[in-house]
């Protein structure tokens, strides 16, 4: 199924030799459970913004949205690409009960399988599964064994729409089992099964056929390469944005690889995929033009699905006001703290994160200061006083660099000291010091590696290790742009608030810390140490190829 666009082919086609099918795809992914509007820097709008109309996205605008699209054209179909699961207070007070009770109400048509939809495990994924009935589809999951998921996914679905069969090929990451909580019963296969599910479909007689990919658009162009029998790749994961018109797309809306129109549309609903796909009466595709809508203050709200949101989120305030664990003292996150010395604050987040992913062979946490936006008290620590820390809805990211990249990183962190730049490290399976008598650039010196225990050695520049971030920083946020190209990067992790929120309540009564991790000459000395209880210690962990002599502190 190639794409004809010679001209004796259009000459064919405008002589009315083929009977051409013209069908628009409108498709999201990665919504992450924001059924409520986010702003520019993707969290949640608050009312002054809301005012200011900058707000975006939302259940309710892409409601109006679908609605819109599907009166100016005459045969569509609505698809999502995975991930409607995590991201938003929504999801943890409901889980996937919402998206259950809005994809029916938009008319999605098919939903591939994205790796979050594992977070909570295959029992929540079944139910949901269960309540939202549409087909959810993943060729690449053999989901037999695990008998909250045994016959509810399935490999592929054939929709009728204009009188044609279009055929929806399902495919999810094969990270899922290291980046989610499939269980041990659920199987991921080779890509290789989406191939087979095509082939089975085209002897079915089904011409037109549709990847519905949660693979990331690196992994698509590589299948658009290697897959045969596929028209059209719409995909997620990587939450990338393709476009015609909008700055800073990564591609063109769609991007052809070896003639397949490959579509993606960002993420947490702030644009709506509109591609329009014309076949032959062969199912080759003739033509594939579009953009995605972004769904800005101009996009009128539903407001039954407005008024239904706002109901289901009045609970949110008793979630914000639920004990998650104890301080046996004050949490010092003041700004003056975290933007220039080690910081209780820091310790704690950067000390959470790489506890959530020190099984996937993380060794080195780095936070940076700005995104620790207030202190919590001594006594029960609530759920809104760690989202009041940790408002932006950062994910945790994941990735290998060079020791070389962490130095220039911590320099990074060290180069605003003065301004109280937000870019400053705090760090967990890390020691430095920095010389503020040296200029930006060249302040950071002894930097050292957690080994295991009480055991340190000094980074190697040209080793590779495993490095947590959130996602803002991984990205390229307050300077650390030498993360940006990063080796198998995974920004998409459970939310920071989340993390940060667990890891107390699994060291409770948490007794804040510093440990003199950072030491920084020619500044004001920290507030007085508080020796680090046991179950607060740097978490452990082993470089790849760090020096064979352990020095210590």
């Amino acid at each position: 199924m190639r794409l004809l666009c010679t001209a004796g082919a259009l000459a064919l086609t405008a002589s009315g030799a083929w009977a051409d099918f013209t069908l628009t795809i409108l498709h999201t992914n990665d919504f992450h459970d924001r059924f409520e509007p986010i702003n520019a820097t993707d969290s949640a709008c608050n009312e002054e913004q809301a005012a200011a109309n900058e707000c975006f996205g939302g259940i309710a605008r892409l409601i109006t949205a679908v609605a819109e699209a599907r009166e100016r054209n005459e045969n569509t179909i609505l698809l999502d690409a995975g991930d409607q699961f995590q991201g938003s207070l929504l999801y943890t007070q409901y889980k996937g009960d919402m998206s259950a009770e809005f994809m029916p109400q938009l008319g999605y048509d098919a939903m591939a399988v994205g790796n979050h939809e594992f977070d909570d495990g295959p029992a929540v994924l079944g139910e949901f599964i269960d309540g939202v009935g549409l087909p959810v589809l993943s060729a690449n999951i053999d989901p037999s064994q695990e008998p909250a998921l045994a016959g509810k996914i399935g490999k592929s679905t054939v929709i009728e729409v204009g009188g044609e069969r279009v055929g929806i090929v399902g495919l999810t990451t094969l990270d899922t089992p290291e980046i989610a909580a499939p269980g041990p019963n659920v199987n991921f296969v080779p890509y290789d099964a989406a191939q087979e599910e095509i082939d089975a479909l085209t002897e079915q007689g089904v011409s037109k056929i549709v990847l519905l990919s949660h693979a990331g658009f690196a992994e698509d162009q590589q299948l658009a390469e290697t897959l045969t029998g596929v028209d059209v790749i719409v995909g997620g994961h990587s939450h990338t944005l393709l476009s015609n018109t909008e700055e800073g797309a990564e591609g063109p809306y769609p991007t052809m690889v070896n003639d397949v129109p490959i579509a993606q549309a960002r993420s947490y609903g702030k644009y709506l995929g509109e591609l329009t796909v014309t076949f032959d009466d062969e199912g080759n595709v003739l033509s594939a033009e579009g953009d995605p809508i972004l769904l800005d203050a101009s996009v009128a709200e539903d407001e039954a699905a407005k008024a239904r949101v706002a109901e289901l989120a009045a609970p949110l305030e008793e979630l914000r006001a639920q004990v998650v664990a104890e301080a046996a003292e004050a949490i010092d996150g003041e700004r003056e703290s975290c933007r220039a010395v080690e910081c209780e604050m820091g310790n704690l987040v950067a000390e959470a994160m790489l506890a959530r992913v020190a099984d996937q062979g993380v060794t080195i946490a780095i936070a940076n200061g700005g995104g620790l936006r207030a202190s919590i008290d001594q006594g029960p620590v609530t759920m809104g006083e760690v989202l009041t820390v940790l408002p932006f809805q950062n994910t945790l990211s994941t990735f290998q660099t060079d020791g070389q990249t962490i130095i220039d990183a911590l320099e990074n962190g060290a180069s605003q000291i003065e301004e109280q730049g937000g870019r400053f490290a705090q760090v967990a399976g890390l020691m430095y010091s920095i010389d503020l008598s040296q200029p930006a650039g060249s302040r950071v010196s002894d930097v050292m590696v957690l080994l295991g225990g009480d055991a340190w050695a000094p980074i190697d520049p040209a080793a590779t290790y495993g490095v947590v971030t959130n996602n803002y920083v991984r990205t390229g946020g307050d300077g650390y742009a030498m993360f940006v190209d990063a080796e198998n990067a995974y920004d998409f992790g459970p939310d920071l608030a989340d993390v940060t929120a667990e890891y107390l309540a699994a060291n409770q009564p948490y007794t804040p810390f510093v440990d003199g991790r950072i030491t920084v000459l020619g500044a004001a000395a920290p507030a007085a140490e508080k020796a680090a209880p046991a179950e607060a210690a740097p978490a452990e962990g082993a470089t790849e190829a760090a020096p064979a002599e352990a020095a210590t502190p």
